[in-house]
């Protein structure tokens, strides 16, 4: 046989994997690759046993300081006011 499929050159690969890691290392390296490979596979094929809920959007604070409002001009003082009117109630209704 070639290359490195042989069962000897397994067995090589296997010591030296003991020599390297330890006898305590090596489970638990095992155990994580396992874990990481079933997660792999999952996501690949969209199984998804224990989908974790969305976070809720962050909260922003909208305060404007006056100097700030002066230096738009009106029409847009107007369009601010009213997008943060509509966030106040958005705010309101969602509690």
């Amino acid at each position: 046989m070639t290359g490195w499929t042989s069962p000897l050159h397994i067995v090589i690969l296997l010591l030296i994997a003991l020599l390297l890691f330890g006898a305590k290392r090596l489970p638990e390296i095992g155990r994580s690759l396992g874990h990481g490979m079933r997660e792999f596979k999952d996501s690949i094929s969209g199984d998804n046993d224990d989908a974790k809920p969305e976070l809720p959007p962050a909260r922003v604070e909208t305060t404007a300081a006056p100097a700030d409002l002066e230096s738009f001009s009106p029409e847009e003082r107007q369009r601010l006011r009213a997008l943060l009117d509509q966030a106040d109630e958005r705010e309101t209704r969602a509690q």
